[in-house]
């Protein structure tokens, strides 16, 4: 017989899909890495599961334990699901940001939910930064996963996601494309790439209202380039750990309503029912379409599913609200 002793054994090993009708105006093949295959319908469950292992292994998280973490949703997920196989108990602290799908999902499979305002300095005490961390300190037989600057979130892609991408494309990938948030995915995937061939470019995605791409270009964290923006999934008003600037070649901006619409897009030319940073990834892709070549084989990662937004971008109220277009 054929199965997995738990959900955990499914996580990973996710399809390769080849993109046709929105991307019919580059010439290059670009190929979609789709995490929503994932148990937890996000990449985010390859890290948080690798978090978790490592922190049982080092004596951090222990029996009956307390898992605590500021998240946007899709990493809660991804601990839900670990905490729920291996005995422990979760709390979230999440932005109201967030859409309500994401909060309903936590709270279906046992988090506990804390939201809090998401237009507040990161060292504010109100601050989901601020409070999942005090609440670590708080809370007896606790960890503090702290995603941002736990390296084993980015550990988790130089061994899983990394590898999967080289052998789903025959080593002849010549792009790798992918929102940044954390900055786990990028970081490792680009780190085992970049082992395999020093040639491959490495670009990230961010959002108008995100201090990576003057970062990386500077070094300089200017906080005029933060503000409240509304694509989910990427950019910070931080500059976690994980995010290895030296194995990153470009960081293109993508606005808020060319991430919603190019999100609904997906679905309806592809039917590849994604969340709202691939939106923004597959725009980045279309905006950067000059540096590509016939030859190339490019590959963009689509984080998470729509499911999670079907009363924000997939809802024509919602868009129409913000004063988007619905094309």
């Amino acid at each position: 017989m054929k199965y997995h002793n738990n959900i955990l054994g499914t996580i990973g090993n996710t399809p390769m899909v080849k993109l046709n009708k929105i991307t019919s105006d580059i010439e290059a093949t670009v190929l979609a890495k789709v995490e929503y295959f994932n148990p937890g319908n996000s990449v985010k469950d390859r890290m948080a599961l690798k978090m978790v292992e490592d922190a049982e292994n080092s004596g951090l998280l222990k029996p009956g334990g307390t898992i605590v973490e500021g998240t946007s949703g899709n990493t809660g997920m991804g601990l839900a699901l670990a905490a729920i196989v291996k005995g422990y108990k979760l709390i979230c602290v999440t932005t109201d940001k967030q859409s309500k799908e994401k909060i309903d999902i936590l709270k279906a499979v046992g988090a506990e939910v804390i939201i809090c305002p998401a237009d507040v300095d990161p060292d504010d005490p109100k601050s989901y930064y601020s409070t999942a961390e005090r609440i670590g300190g708080e809370t007896k037989n606790s960890w503090y996963v702290n995603q941002y600057n736990n390296l084993s979130n980015r550990e988790a892609h130089y061994l899983s996601t990394g590898p999967e991408i080289w052998e789903q494309t025959e080593g002849k990938i010549t792009h790798f494309v992918v929102g940044v948030g954390t900055g786990g995915t990028i970081s490792g995937v680009a780190k085992f790439l970049k082992e395999k061939n020093s040639n491959i470019k490495i670009w990230g995605i961010d959002t108008y209202g995100s201090a990576f791409k003057k970062y990386h270009e500077t070094g300089i964290f200017d906080k005029n380039e933060v503000y409240p923006y509304i694509t989910e999934g990427i950019g910070e008003d931080i500059i976690p750990e994980n995010v290895d600037f030296d194995l990153i070649d470009k960081f293109e901006k993508v606005n808020d309503e060319d991430a919603a619409r190019y999100t609904r897009k997906l679905a309806r030319e592809e039917g590849i029912f994604a969340g709202n940073s691939c939106g923004a990834a597959i725009k980045g892709v279309l905006q950067l379409k000059k540096h590509f070549s016939k030859n190339d084989i490019v590959v963009v990662l689509l984080h998470d599913s729509g499911s999670r937004y079907v009363g924000k971008m997939y809802n024509d109220d919602w868009m129409r609200k913000k004063g988007f277009r619905l094309d």
